[in-house]
């Protein structure tokens, strides 16, 4: 997939364009994609317009949610949907003082789009005053395709970013993961040294370096580690270490049969399901002890 940082590129070729922030990249979001890539005609190419960081962080900044994927990761999952090209923008003055009149002639004149999926709720503009009407009523006086894809709901709740967001920081990732669909929630970063203290308590861990995102609460978690292009059952302890004084929180992943030093190498973590939580225990004997247990968690064959 070819990713362009510039506004509003022109290309060759018509486009069918998703637009959206779609962070986590949920089901809803799929969906939108599939309506994307009906809309493909032989020689068309299909495209996602999304922006670098969340719309709030310009317009009310502070307000923005801890995201649940990074932008790298975003872009990874727009690829595997099936996304041609994608299209980062910057949400600074140049794009949120922007008409939705102007916004739509970006689209049509500059890029050649021919089609546009978004979610039915889905604004635009200076002030968000447009809507999905407006850009039907515009993309269909151009001869342009336009589908505004209703919500995608489970259990009777819509699926959401926001809902998503509160079952992560609740350590739920099994019902995380299944309104993500995919491979569900997941983080990756290159090792780094730590303490060093697994080795002397006989777990050696991969302090991962994990970009800014959301992470799941404090506690110890079943996961799958997977490096080098193969995957490894793992127990991964999210936070501050509170037996050893506290301090910033970490992730440290302990793979099961993997005897390599990796320090500087990327590790992709997924697949999380909450064991225990994290606390201070009497001692490091009782500590030990409780990570004995925790083995439980990736014994055979469960995550073979």
């Amino acid at each position: 997939m070819r990713v362009y940082h510039e506004a509003f590129r022109e290309l060759d070729r018509p486009l069918v364009l998703a637009i959206g922030f779609f962070d986590g990249f949920h089901r809803g979001h799929r969906e939108i994609a599939r309506q994307t890539l009906r809309m493909r005609r032989p020689g068309w190419r299909s495209g996602v317009l999304t922006f670098a960081a969340h719309p709030a962080a310009y317009l009310r900044p502070g307000t923005e949610p801890p995201l649940l994927t990074t932008l790298e990761e975003r872009i990874d999952l727009f690829a595997e949907a099936g996304f041609e090209e994608c299209f980062v923008l910057d949400f600074d003055e140049r794009i949120a003082t922007l008409s939705p009149q102007a916004f739509l002639e970006r689209l049509t004149d500059a890029m050649g789009v021919r089609g546009v999926a978004v979610g039915s709720g889905f604004r635009f503009g200076h002030r968000r005053a447009g809507d999905a009407a407006l850009m039907a009523s515009f993309l269909r006086e151009r001869g342009a395709s336009f589908c505004a894809v209703e919500n995608v709901a489970d259990g009777g709740e819509r699926i959401s970013s926001t809902r998503i967001r509160a079952l992560v920081a609740d350590g739920r990732l099994d019902a995380a993961d299944d309104l993500l669909g995919g491979t569900g929630y997941g983080m990756r970063g290159a090792v780094e040294l730590g303490a060093g203290r697994g080795h002397g308590l006989g777990f050696p861990t991969a302090n991962v370096c994990v970009p800014r995102k959301l992470l799941p609460k404090d506690g110890v978690y079943a996961a799958i580690a997977r490096y080098d292009g193969r995957d490894y059952a793992a127990l991964v302890s999210i936070g501050s270490n509170p037996q050893f004084g506290g301090g910033a929180r970490t992730v440290e992943a302990w793979l099961r049969d993997f005897p390599h030093t990796i320090y500087g190498r990327e590790l992709a973590l997924r697949s999380f399901r909450y064991v225990r939580e994290q606390r201070l225990f009497a001692g490091v004997d009782e500590l030990i002890a409780a990570m004995h247990a925790d083995l439980a968690a990736v014994a055979y064959p469960s995550y073979g």
